[in-house]
């Protein structure tokens, strides 16, 4: 007859009793179901913000090449009146206009950098003749504005022809934002910083010349704010990597709590957690 030999049974507890397998049970406890709730809606709320983000830092990707696309076809475009265009918009601005008036006061815009030079922007405002008065960047002088003596303005009746810009924010795109400027200086280019500048009421646009007057350097058509990858856009691709993070923590840290949990119920039914309960005087005592 052949030897016959039973099988393992496996792991016993300490009096002899067969090892439960039942040690998830604690997941059903109501502390565990606390823990679950919280993660089965941590993952796909971070899942979410975090397409999100990607979501944004991609509409910033195609607004960066519809603004190339855009200032392409705005350049070859003919030239409308200024007033046509207003208010400007992401789709107006740099759009090529027209505008006809006579020059009035001239400003100077301190610290403007071009070419990776420091200078200033020759600003005149262009009474029209409706009134208002349409500021009108000239051109561009390296040098200190403090100490500057730009060229006038022509005389008479002149009609201009530039790309149509959105008012300035000042501590925005590199646009001063420092006061306390010489009279005769304006850190920003909008109808709010030029109020309390001139007498007359002012256009909340300006245009810069596609060819510069006496000289100067023309200033190039900026983008229109909060659009191409500037910094915020970059923010948005960091923030997409930060949300997908968090979701993968809050799965391992669940995984980890469950594995220890798991060890620690198997010990206490292996008898590896030594007996904590207190033990109970002698009677008598």
């Amino acid at each position: 007859m052949d030897n016959f030999t039973e099988a393992d049974p496996g792991p016993r507890l300490p009096d002899g009793a067969p090892y439960r397998s039942g040690v998830y049970r604690f997941l059903l406890t109501p502390r565990w179901w606390g823990i679950n709730v919280f993660v089965l809606l941590a993952i796909p709320f971070c899942l979410y913000l975090g397409f999100w983000q990607l979501g944004r830092f991609e509409a910033r990707v195609q607004e960066e090449r519809g603004a190339g696309a855009q200032a392409v076809s705005a350049e070859r475009a003919p030239a409308r009146p200024f007033a046509e265009l207003l208010p400007v918009d992401k789709a107006t601005s740099g759009k090529q206009v027209t505008a006809s008036g006579r020059y009035g006061e001239q400003l100077l815009v301190p610290d403007r950098e071009l070419d990776g030079r420091q200078g200033y922007y020759v600003l005149t405002l262009l009474r029209t003749d409706g009134g208002r008065a349409l500021p009108v960047v000239r051109g561009w002088l390296p040098g200190d504005a403090s100490r500057a003596e730009p060229p006038a303005a022509p005389a008479g009746q002149v009609t201009v022809a530039g790309a149509l810009q959105a008012p300035e924010v000042p501590g925005d795109n590199g646009v001063s934002a420092r006061g306390g400027l010489p009279a005769g200086q304006t850190a920003a280019i909008s109808s709010a910083s030029l109020v309390n500048l001139v007498p007359y009421a002012i256009y909340d646009a300006w245009v810069t010349l596609g060819t510069a007057d006496s000289g100067m350097t023309a200033v190039p058509a900026a983008a229109p704010n909060d659009t191409g990858l500037t910094l915020k856009a970059f923010q948005n691709l960091g923030y997409t990597g930060e949300w997908f993070v968090f979701a993968a923590f809050v799965l391992f840290m669940w995984f980890r709590l469950v594995r220890r949990e798991v060890e620690s119920v198997r010990d206490a039914e292996l008898g590896l957690v030594p007996d904590e309960r207190p033990v109970p005087a002698p009677s008598g005592v």
